[in-house]
Protein backbone atom coordinates (compact mmCIF):
# COMPACT_ATOMS: atom_id res chain seq x y z
CA UNK A 1 0.00 0.00 0.00
CA UNK A 2 1.70 3.34 -1.10
CA UNK A 3 2.38 5.91 1.66
CA UNK A 4 2.05 9.73 1.13
CA UNK A 5 3.54 12.77 3.22
CA UNK A 6 0.41 15.12 3.49
CA UNK A 7 0.99 18.68 4.49
CA UNK A 8 -2.06 20.31 6.56
CA UNK A 9 -2.44 24.27 6.37
CA UNK A 10 -2.59 26.04 9.58
CA UNK A 11 -6.11 28.01 8.52
CA UNK A 12 -7.47 24.63 7.02
CA UNK A 13 -6.66 22.83 10.40
CA UNK A 14 -8.19 25.90 12.59
CA UNK A 15 -11.39 25.46 10.36
CA UNK A 16 -11.80 22.14 11.44
CA UNK A 17 -12.99 22.97 14.76
CA UNK A 18 -14.86 25.88 14.18
CA UNK A 19 -16.60 25.87 10.55
CA UNK A 20 -19.24 23.28 9.26
CA UNK A 21 -17.39 22.61 5.93
CA UNK A 22 -14.09 22.16 8.03
CA UNK A 23 -14.15 18.54 7.39
CA UNK A 24 -14.99 18.62 3.55
CA UNK A 25 -11.56 21.22 3.54
CA UNK A 26 -9.30 19.01 5.12
CA UNK A 27 -10.54 16.14 2.85
CA UNK A 28 -10.42 18.31 -0.26
CA UNK A 29 -6.71 19.33 0.90
CA UNK A 30 -6.02 15.62 1.33
CA UNK A 31 -7.09 14.52 -1.50
CA UNK A 32 -5.12 17.48 -3.97
CA UNK A 33 -2.10 16.42 -2.23
CA UNK A 34 -2.28 12.52 -3.12
CA UNK A 35 -3.43 13.49 -6.40
CA UNK A 36 -0.39 15.70 -6.88
CA UNK A 37 2.04 12.65 -5.63
CA UNK A 38 0.17 10.18 -7.81
CA UNK A 39 0.57 12.03 -10.81
CA UNK A 40 4.20 12.84 -10.26
CA UNK A 41 4.61 8.99 -10.03
CA UNK A 42 3.31 8.42 -13.34
CA UNK A 43 5.26 10.94 -15.05
CA UNK A 44 8.58 9.84 -12.81
CA UNK A 45 9.28 13.76 -12.17
CA UNK A 46 8.63 16.79 -9.77
CA UNK A 47 7.02 19.75 -11.65
CA UNK A 48 10.35 21.52 -13.41
CA UNK A 49 12.11 18.74 -12.74
CA UNK A 50 14.47 17.54 -15.19
CA UNK A 51 15.28 14.39 -15.70
CA UNK A 52 15.68 11.67 -18.44
CA UNK A 53 13.47 9.37 -16.36
CA UNK A 54 10.71 11.45 -17.23
CA UNK A 55 7.50 10.07 -19.02
CA UNK A 56 5.84 12.97 -19.96
CA UNK A 57 4.32 16.73 -19.10
CA UNK A 58 1.77 18.66 -16.98
CA UNK A 59 -0.88 20.59 -18.37
CA UNK A 60 -2.55 22.16 -15.82
CA UNK A 61 -5.80 20.94 -14.11
CA UNK A 62 -9.34 20.09 -14.07
CA UNK A 63 -11.85 20.94 -11.27
CA UNK A 64 -13.86 17.97 -10.62
CA UNK A 65 -16.68 17.89 -7.98
CA UNK A 66 -16.45 14.64 -5.64
CA UNK A 67 -19.72 13.93 -3.57
CA UNK A 68 -19.08 12.63 0.07
CA UNK A 69 -21.02 11.51 3.18
CA UNK A 70 -18.74 15.20 4.77
CA UNK A 71 -19.59 17.28 1.59
CA UNK A 72 -18.89 17.96 -1.92
CA UNK A 73 -15.12 18.36 -2.74
CA UNK A 74 -13.89 20.43 -5.35
CA UNK A 75 -10.54 18.81 -6.97
CA UNK A 76 -7.76 19.75 -8.76
CA UNK A 77 -7.74 16.30 -10.82
CA UNK A 78 -4.16 16.73 -13.10
CA UNK A 79 -4.17 17.05 -16.96
CA UNK A 80 -1.23 15.65 -18.96
CA UNK A 81 0.38 17.16 -22.54
CA UNK A 82 0.68 13.22 -23.62
CA UNK A 83 -1.96 11.30 -22.15
CA UNK A 84 -4.06 10.74 -19.83
CA UNK A 85 -3.97 11.07 -15.85
CA UNK A 86 -5.10 7.59 -14.41
CA UNK A 87 -5.53 6.74 -10.35
CA UNK A 88 -7.66 4.41 -8.91
CA UNK A 89 -9.05 6.69 -5.96
CA UNK A 90 -12.15 7.78 -6.95
CA UNK A 91 -13.63 4.26 -8.34
CA UNK A 92 -11.86 2.03 -6.06
CA UNK A 93 -13.09 3.74 -2.95
CA UNK A 94 -16.14 4.99 -3.45
CA UNK A 95 -17.89 1.91 -5.12
CA UNK A 96 -19.58 1.16 -1.79
CA UNK A 97 -20.99 4.58 -0.78
CA UNK A 98 -22.03 5.46 -4.73
CA UNK A 99 -24.39 1.85 -3.93
CA UNK A 100 -25.79 3.43 -0.94
CA UNK A 101 -26.69 7.24 -2.05
CA UNK A 102 -27.71 5.79 -5.59
CA UNK A 103 -30.09 3.11 -3.62
CA UNK A 104 -31.52 6.12 -1.75
CA UNK A 105 -32.44 8.47 -4.84
CA UNK A 106 -33.74 5.56 -6.35
CA UNK A 107 -36.06 5.71 -3.11
CA UNK A 108 -36.83 9.35 -3.46
CA UNK A 109 -37.45 9.01 -7.45
CA UNK A 110 -39.66 6.39 -7.24
CA UNK A 111 -42.25 8.15 -4.48
CA UNK A 112 -41.70 5.60 -2.29
CA UNK A 113 -39.43 6.75 0.45
CA UNK A 114 -40.23 8.48 3.71
CA UNK A 115 -39.13 12.24 4.96
CA UNK A 116 -36.10 10.77 6.86
CA UNK A 117 -34.49 8.92 4.25
CA UNK A 118 -35.20 12.37 2.03
CA UNK A 119 -33.41 14.27 4.25
CA UNK A 120 -30.76 11.53 4.81
CA UNK A 121 -29.96 12.13 1.25
CA UNK A 122 -30.08 15.72 0.96
CA UNK A 123 -28.14 15.52 3.99
CA UNK A 124 -25.14 12.78 2.00
CA UNK A 125 -25.21 14.75 -1.50
CA UNK A 126 -26.14 18.02 -0.47
CA UNK A 127 -27.90 17.92 -3.65
CA UNK A 128 -31.80 17.09 -5.38
CA UNK A 129 -31.56 13.91 -7.85
CA UNK A 130 -33.53 13.61 -10.87
CA UNK A 131 -34.44 10.51 -12.98
CA UNK A 132 -31.57 11.15 -15.80
CA UNK A 133 -29.20 11.49 -12.72
CA UNK A 134 -30.04 8.00 -11.51
CA UNK A 135 -30.13 6.27 -14.72
CA UNK A 136 -26.22 7.97 -15.47
CA UNK A 137 -25.07 6.49 -12.26
CA UNK A 138 -26.66 2.57 -12.48
CA UNK A 139 -25.08 3.04 -16.51
CA UNK A 140 -21.69 3.56 -14.10
CA UNK A 141 -21.94 0.85 -11.40
CA UNK A 142 -23.77 -1.63 -12.54
CA UNK A 143 -21.60 -3.17 -15.85
CA UNK A 144 -18.78 -3.13 -12.61
CA UNK A 145 -21.11 -4.95 -10.20
CA UNK A 146 -22.17 -7.56 -12.89
CA UNK A 147 -18.96 -8.24 -14.38
CA UNK A 148 -17.77 -8.97 -11.00
CA UNK A 149 -20.83 -10.86 -9.90
CA UNK A 150 -20.77 -13.08 -12.79
CA UNK A 151 -17.10 -13.72 -13.44
CA UNK A 152 -15.43 -16.81 -14.07
CA UNK A 153 -14.42 -18.50 -11.32
CA UNK A 154 -11.27 -20.12 -13.60
CA UNK A 155 -11.44 -23.73 -13.12
CA UNK A 156 -9.66 -23.40 -9.59
CA UNK A 157 -10.21 -25.27 -6.85
CA UNK A 158 -11.86 -24.63 -3.81
CA UNK A 159 -11.81 -27.02 -0.99
CA UNK A 160 -14.03 -25.09 1.25
CA UNK A 161 -17.06 -23.25 0.83
CA UNK A 162 -18.97 -21.21 3.03
CA UNK A 163 -22.86 -20.75 2.27
CA UNK A 164 -25.15 -18.14 4.04
CA UNK A 165 -28.83 -16.08 3.56
CA UNK A 166 -30.69 -13.59 4.53
CA UNK A 167 -33.57 -11.61 4.15
CA UNK A 168 -34.37 -8.14 2.85
CA UNK A 169 -37.25 -6.37 1.94
CA UNK A 170 -38.01 -5.11 -1.87
CA UNK A 171 -41.04 -3.32 -3.36
CA UNK A 172 -42.13 -5.50 -6.35
CA UNK A 173 -45.12 -4.77 -8.18
CA UNK A 174 -46.81 -2.49 -5.60
CA UNK A 175 -46.01 -4.19 -2.97
CA UNK A 176 -43.09 -5.09 -0.22
CA UNK A 177 -42.25 -8.47 -0.45
CA UNK A 178 -39.24 -10.58 1.75
CA UNK A 179 -36.23 -11.70 -0.63
CA UNK A 180 -33.94 -13.66 0.12
CA UNK A 181 -29.92 -12.99 -0.59
CA UNK A 182 -27.88 -16.27 -1.08
CA UNK A 183 -24.03 -15.48 -0.28
CA UNK A 184 -21.18 -18.25 -1.68
CA UNK A 185 -17.35 -17.80 0.07
CA UNK A 186 -14.81 -20.28 -0.81
CA UNK A 187 -11.33 -20.72 0.16
CA UNK A 188 -8.66 -21.66 -2.43
CA UNK A 189 -5.85 -23.39 -3.00
CA UNK A 190 -3.57 -20.95 -1.99
CA UNK A 191 -5.68 -20.23 1.54
CA UNK A 192 -7.19 -17.02 0.40
CA UNK A 193 -10.75 -16.02 1.18
CA UNK A 194 -12.68 -15.44 -2.12
CA UNK A 195 -16.15 -14.16 -2.56
CA UNK A 196 -17.68 -16.30 -4.91
CA UNK A 197 -20.65 -14.15 -5.76
CA UNK A 198 -24.51 -13.59 -4.92
CA UNK A 199 -27.82 -14.34 -6.00
CA UNK A 200 -31.06 -12.86 -4.72
CA UNK A 201 -34.11 -15.47 -4.32
CA UNK A 202 -38.04 -15.76 -3.26
CA UNK A 203 -36.50 -17.82 -0.58
CA UNK A 204 -34.69 -20.33 0.58
CA UNK A 205 -35.87 -22.95 -0.36
CA UNK A 206 -33.94 -26.08 -1.78
CA UNK A 207 -35.23 -24.75 -5.76
CA UNK A 208 -33.18 -21.43 -4.93
CA UNK A 209 -30.43 -23.04 -3.28
CA UNK A 210 -29.79 -25.29 -6.00
CA UNK A 211 -29.90 -22.84 -8.33
CA UNK A 212 -27.65 -20.60 -6.71
CA UNK A 213 -24.84 -23.87 -6.87
CA UNK A 214 -25.78 -24.62 -10.44
CA UNK A 215 -25.17 -21.51 -11.02
CA UNK A 216 -21.54 -21.76 -9.08
CA UNK A 217 -20.52 -24.54 -11.45
CA UNK A 218 -21.52 -23.04 -14.35
CA UNK A 219 -18.73 -20.10 -13.94
CA UNK A 220 -16.53 -23.49 -13.10
CA UNK A 221 -16.42 -23.89 -9.40
CA UNK A 222 -14.23 -27.47 -8.68
CA UNK A 223 -12.74 -29.29 -6.22
CA UNK A 224 -15.07 -29.04 -3.60
CA UNK A 225 -14.16 -30.51 -0.28
CA UNK A 226 -16.44 -29.13 2.56
CA UNK A 227 -19.33 -27.22 2.38
CA UNK A 228 -20.24 -25.16 6.03
CA UNK A 229 -23.47 -24.00 6.26
CA UNK A 230 -26.37 -23.96 9.30
CA UNK A 231 -29.23 -26.27 9.62
CA UNK A 232 -31.59 -25.22 6.58
CA UNK A 233 -33.35 -27.99 5.23
CA UNK A 234 -33.65 -26.48 2.05
CA UNK A 235 -29.93 -25.77 1.71
CA UNK A 236 -29.09 -28.66 3.13
CA UNK A 237 -30.92 -30.82 0.62
CA UNK A 238 -29.59 -28.64 -2.10
CA UNK A 239 -25.83 -29.33 -1.00
CA UNK A 240 -26.21 -32.91 -0.84
CA UNK A 241 -27.30 -32.97 -4.55
CA UNK A 242 -25.30 -30.37 -6.14
CA UNK A 243 -21.99 -31.58 -4.67
CA UNK A 244 -22.33 -35.30 -4.21
CA UNK A 245 -19.03 -36.96 -2.65
CA UNK A 246 -18.70 -33.15 -0.70
CA UNK A 247 -18.85 -33.36 2.81
CA UNK A 248 -21.33 -31.00 4.99
CA UNK A 249 -20.57 -29.52 8.44
CA UNK A 250 -23.27 -28.22 10.01
CA UNK A 251 -22.37 -24.74 11.73
CA UNK A 252 -21.12 -25.52 15.49
CA UNK A 253 -22.75 -22.15 16.83
CA UNK A 254 -26.16 -22.69 15.57
CA UNK A 255 -26.21 -26.38 16.55
CA UNK A 256 -25.18 -24.76 20.37
CA UNK A 257 -27.73 -22.38 20.13
CA UNK A 258 -30.82 -24.80 19.00
CA UNK A 259 -29.54 -27.50 21.89
CA UNK A 260 -30.12 -24.55 24.72
CA UNK A 261 -32.90 -23.87 23.02
CA UNK A 262 -34.28 -27.30 24.00
CA UNK A 263 -32.70 -27.17 27.35
CA UNK A 264 -33.97 -26.31 30.98
CA UNK A 265 -32.23 -22.92 32.11
CA UNK A 266 -31.40 -23.94 34.99
CA UNK A 267 -28.88 -26.70 33.21
CA UNK A 268 -27.72 -24.23 30.48
CA UNK A 269 -24.51 -23.61 31.52
CA UNK A 270 -23.47 -26.76 32.87
CA UNK A 271 -24.77 -27.77 29.22
CA UNK A 272 -23.15 -26.28 27.03
CA UNK A 273 -19.50 -26.73 29.18
CA UNK A 274 -20.24 -30.39 28.36
CA UNK A 275 -21.37 -29.92 24.92
CA UNK A 276 -18.17 -28.02 23.96
CA UNK A 277 -15.69 -30.39 25.02
CA UNK A 278 -17.41 -33.17 22.55
CA UNK A 279 -17.32 -30.53 19.91
CA UNK A 280 -13.50 -29.67 20.94
CA UNK A 281 -12.44 -33.38 20.98
CA UNK A 282 -8.93 -34.35 19.33
CA UNK A 283 -10.79 -37.05 17.32
CA UNK A 284 -14.11 -38.11 16.06
CA UNK A 285 -14.01 -41.50 18.50
CA UNK A 286 -13.18 -39.36 21.75
CA UNK A 287 -16.29 -37.01 20.64
CA UNK A 288 -18.19 -40.50 20.60
CA UNK A 289 -17.31 -41.13 23.82
CA UNK A 290 -17.93 -38.09 25.42
CA UNK A 291 -21.42 -37.47 23.29
CA UNK A 292 -22.56 -40.82 24.98
CA UNK A 293 -21.30 -39.95 28.66
CA UNK A 294 -23.65 -36.65 28.04
CA UNK A 295 -26.48 -38.71 26.59
CA UNK A 296 -26.03 -40.20 29.83
CA UNK A 297 -25.99 -37.99 32.49
CA UNK A 298 -28.86 -35.24 30.17
CA UNK A 299 -30.91 -38.03 28.92
CA UNK A 300 -33.69 -37.42 31.75
CA UNK A 301 -33.19 -34.19 32.65
CA UNK A 302 -32.78 -32.31 29.17
CA UNK A 303 -34.62 -34.98 26.82
CA UNK A 304 -35.40 -32.72 23.72
CA UNK A 305 -31.89 -31.17 24.18
CA UNK A 306 -30.47 -34.59 23.80
CA UNK A 307 -32.39 -35.39 20.74
CA UNK A 308 -30.95 -32.25 19.19
CA UNK A 309 -27.11 -32.97 19.86
CA UNK A 310 -27.85 -36.94 18.82
CA UNK A 311 -29.58 -36.03 15.54
CA UNK A 312 -26.68 -33.38 14.87
CA UNK A 313 -23.62 -35.24 15.97
CA UNK A 314 -22.00 -37.10 12.98
CA UNK A 315 -22.94 -33.60 10.47
CA UNK A 316 -21.55 -31.06 13.57
CA UNK A 317 -18.52 -33.33 13.81
CA UNK A 318 -17.71 -33.23 9.96
CA UNK A 319 -14.41 -31.06 10.66
CA UNK A 320 -12.94 -33.67 12.57
CA UNK A 321 -11.90 -35.56 9.49
CA UNK A 322 -9.75 -32.57 8.62
CA UNK A 323 -6.49 -31.97 10.11
CA UNK A 324 -6.26 -30.15 13.36
CA UNK A 325 -5.21 -26.46 11.72
CA UNK A 326 -8.75 -26.40 9.86
CA UNK A 327 -11.10 -27.07 12.19
CA UNK A 328 -11.32 -24.02 14.21
CA UNK A 329 -12.21 -21.77 11.01
CA UNK A 330 -14.06 -24.12 9.26
CA UNK A 331 -16.76 -25.59 12.24
CA UNK A 332 -18.42 -22.48 12.00
CA UNK A 333 -20.00 -19.85 9.24
CA UNK A 334 -19.11 -17.06 12.24
CA UNK A 335 -16.90 -15.44 9.14
CA UNK A 336 -20.01 -15.13 7.04
CA UNK A 337 -22.11 -13.62 9.46
CA UNK A 338 -19.00 -11.17 10.42
CA UNK A 339 -19.46 -10.09 6.73
CA UNK A 340 -23.31 -10.03 6.95
CA UNK A 341 -23.01 -7.40 9.51
CA UNK A 342 -21.13 -5.19 7.36
CA UNK A 343 -24.00 -5.55 5.08
CA UNK A 344 -26.72 -5.06 7.32
CA UNK A 345 -24.76 -1.88 8.59
CA UNK A 346 -25.74 -0.25 5.38
CA UNK A 347 -29.09 -2.26 4.34
CA UNK A 348 -30.79 -0.80 8.04
CA UNK A 349 -30.38 2.80 6.26
CA UNK A 350 -32.34 1.64 2.78
CA UNK A 351 -34.90 -0.48 4.80
CA UNK A 352 -36.91 -1.46 2.18
CA UNK A 353 -35.06 -1.70 -1.77
CA UNK A 354 -37.04 -0.41 -4.54
CA UNK A 355 -36.09 -3.33 -6.65
CA UNK A 356 -34.22 -6.39 -6.54
CA UNK A 357 -31.40 -4.35 -8.90
CA UNK A 358 -30.59 -2.01 -5.89
CA UNK A 359 -30.47 -5.07 -3.42
CA UNK A 360 -27.68 -6.46 -5.94
CA UNK A 361 -25.59 -3.04 -6.56
CA UNK A 362 -25.52 -2.25 -2.88
CA UNK A 363 -24.52 -5.43 -1.79
CA UNK A 364 -22.06 -6.14 -4.58
CA UNK A 365 -20.56 -2.78 -4.06
CA UNK A 366 -19.57 -3.75 -0.18
CA UNK A 367 -18.66 -7.54 -1.10
CA UNK A 368 -16.28 -5.89 -4.14
CA UNK A 369 -14.18 -4.12 -1.57
CA UNK A 370 -14.08 -6.80 1.24
CA UNK A 371 -12.96 -9.10 -2.03
CA UNK A 372 -10.62 -6.73 -2.40
CA UNK A 373 -9.16 -6.97 1.14
CA UNK A 374 -9.09 -10.46 1.50
CA UNK A 375 -7.25 -11.08 -1.75
CA UNK A 376 -3.97 -8.33 -1.02
CA UNK A 377 -4.29 -9.45 2.81
CA UNK A 378 -3.26 -12.18 5.02
CA UNK A 379 -3.95 -15.83 3.96
CA UNK A 380 -6.77 -17.48 5.82
CA UNK A 381 -5.71 -20.97 5.91
CA UNK A 382 -2.12 -21.99 5.07
CA UNK A 383 -3.00 -25.02 2.72
CA UNK A 384 0.52 -27.05 2.36
CA UNK A 385 -0.93 -29.31 5.32
CA UNK A 386 -4.53 -30.07 4.04
CA UNK A 387 -2.38 -30.53 0.07
CA UNK A 388 -0.34 -33.50 1.67
CA UNK A 389 -3.39 -34.67 3.85
CA UNK A 390 -5.88 -34.78 0.54
CA UNK A 391 -2.79 -36.63 -1.33
CA UNK A 392 -2.43 -39.41 1.21
CA UNK A 393 -6.15 -39.49 1.22
CA UNK A 394 -6.43 -40.28 -2.78
CA UNK A 395 -3.48 -42.46 -3.13
CA UNK A 396 -5.40 -44.36 0.12
CA UNK A 397 -8.89 -44.46 -1.95
CA UNK A 398 -6.60 -45.38 -5.46
CA UNK A 399 -5.47 -48.60 -3.14
CA UNK A 400 -8.90 -49.39 -1.58
CA UNK A 401 -10.23 -49.59 -5.34
CA UNK A 402 -7.37 -51.68 -6.62
CA UNK A 403 -7.83 -54.16 -3.42
CA UNK A 404 -11.03 -54.55 -4.32
CA UNK A 405 -10.99 -54.98 -7.85
CA UNK A 406 -8.09 -58.13 -7.18
CA UNK A 407 -9.68 -61.66 -7.59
Amino acid sequence: MAQYKINVDEEVLHGLFHQDEGLARLLTSVVNQVLEVQVTEQLKAAPYERSEDRQGYRNGTLPRQLTTRVGTLTLRVPRLRNGAFSTDLFFRYQRSEQALVLALMEMVVNGVSTRKVTQMTEELCGTEFSKSTVSNLCKQLDPLVSAWNGRSLRGQRDPFLLVDAWVVKVRERGRVRSKSVMLGIGVNEEGYREILGLMVGDSESEASWTAFFTWLKSRDLRGLDLVVSDDHRGLVNAVRRSFQGCSWQRCQTHLMRNLLDATPKALQAELKERVRAVLDAPDLKTARLLRDQVLEDFEKKAGKAMRVLENGFDDVTAVLALPKPYRKRLRTTNGVERLNQEIRRRERVIRIFPNEESVVRLISAVLMEMDEKWSTGHRYLSMETYSRWRAEQEKGEKQEKTFQLLP
